[in-house]
């Protein structure tokens, strides 16, 4: 086959055309997109073999009656690299001075902070499908998937600096054992050691909910720690809990960071970032313009709020609704529960009350609306031009989950310092 144009990855990873699920890889947009943009620092070997054989497929799919070789492939993938242009929100820094990898990346937090830093981030992994597309949308690469699974730890690169993850807390069953690194199998923290065992990164940074600390009885965090310190080989301080309002947005989220560093560095001291003692409110990322009717609560929704706090109330709980003034700070944003209930809003510029969507009743006269999905991500410290691509259920969910920027923007400069120090003194 002769290309008589050339093939573009918008073409290949866009909805030109489509491949047939049964054909298509679920490494193949992944590896085609970190090669792309691992293309000239010697990381793409990991991903070439793929996005040659993902690029194969699409062509076979659209030209049924050509004979498409791999040369014919590769040949495509390398005009991809002609026209490939990193044109998205958040690109990698020109001149990197340390590479990382993302895992359990949600929508890019990490990324956002590390890249800030002078990171070049080379291998990304999410299973969730409405966060890849956010992903994808600010970085413009497709994140590998379950990374529990061989298949995708193997598309891993060598040779990186730290190792990024805001895992979820599992609990781990060592009762009668030492809580070591066989004890945590079945659990996503097996598979974050196992990756540490293996690349035996310069350092990690772990990020995880506050109730780790106490989780089963304190038994979870005393073997992540024994196994970070004693098997992985790992000078770890005391995790601490950083609070995303001091640096710098008006949320009170608490989180647990753990740091490390491998004890070849000989690193043996480590400060967490002091808050900045900056004042913050909500009406510090409030909505400028009207928000649409569809955030203001419905008098019956309303009224139903009021009446399930009296009842927590009478039984002495304080479980509930809750309306942030301008002034105040927001609680935790979280996906679940009472997530966007429990951070309520007065505003009052409304002037068209009538609903855009199916509701019961009318739209409350008292201004009372639910934060919007870009004032969620300003309290995370996502940026304006953060793309958010999906539906507002998915993007509430995705900025719960996520990490505080700021805050890990903060660790992350006193990590890389420590091992930009180590670099220049050997």
């Amino acid at each position: 086959m002769k290309l008589k144009e050339k093939i573009s990855h918008e073409e290949v990873c866009g909805q030109t055309f489509k491949i047939r699920v049964v054909e298509a890889s679920e490494y193949g947009k992944a590896a085609l997109t970190h090669y792309l943009y691992n293309h000239n620092n010697g990381v793409s070997q990991f991903y070439k073999k793929e996005a040659v054989h993902h690029i194969k497929r699409a062509l076979e799919y659209k030209f049924p009656d050509e004979n498409i070789t791999s040369k014919v492939a590769e040949d495509a993938l390398q005009y991809m690299l002609f026209d490939f242009k990193k044109d998205v929100p958040f690109p990698e820094p020109e001149k990197p001075i340390f590479k990382f990898i993302d895992l359990f990346a949600g929508i890019g937090g990490f990324r956002i902070a590390m890249q800030e830093l002078g990171g070049k981030c080379i291998f990304t992994s999410e299973w969730d499908e409405q966060a890849k597309k956010t992903y994808e949308a600010n970085f413009g690469e497709v994140p590998f998937g379950d990374i529990t699974k061989d298949e995708t730890k193997r598309f891993i690169p060598e040779g990186f600096d730290v190792l990024c993850a805001g895992f979820p807390c599992q609990a781990f069953s060592i009762a009668g054992k030492r809580g070591g690194f066989e004890d945590t199998r079945g659990t996503l923290f097996f598979d974050v050691a196992e990756i540490i065992k293996k690349k035996k990164p310069k350092a990690i940074f772990l990020e995880n909910v506050k109730g780790l600390v106490n989780h089963d009885k304190g038994k979870t965090l005393t073997t992540i720690l024994n196994v970070l310190r004693n098997d992985l080989g790992y000078y770890v301080p005391e995790p601490k809990i950083m609070n995303a309002k001091d640096f710098g947005v008006p949320q009170n989220r608490e989180r647990i960071y753990i740091v490390g560093f491998r004890n070849d560095l000989g690193i043996e001291s480590f400060e967490y970032p002091k808050p900045l003692n900056k004042s913050v409110s909500f009406e510090d990322i409030k909505e400028e313009k009207t928000v649409s009717v569809k955030y203001y609560l419905s008098e019956t929704y309303l009224n139903t709020l009021i009446n399930h706090k009296k009842r927590h109330e009478s039984k002495g709980n304080g479980f509930g609704y809750e309306i942030i003034s301008d002034t105040g700070i927001a609680n935790a944003v979280v996906c679940g529960g009472m997530g966007r209930e429990r951070n309520l809003v007065y505003d009052h510029r409304l002037e068209d009350f009538t609903p855009v969507t199916h509701i019961k009743g009318e739209v409350n006269k008292e201004g009372i609306r639910k934060m919007t999905p870009r004032e969620w991500a300003r309290l995370q410290g996502f940026p304006d031009n953060f793309i958010i691509p999906v539906a507002d259920a998915s993007a509430y969910k995705q900025f719960g989950n996520s990490v505080a920027v700021p805050a890990i923007h903060a660790t992350g400069k006193e990590i890389i310092k420590r091992i930009l120090a180590y670099v220049d003194g050997k």
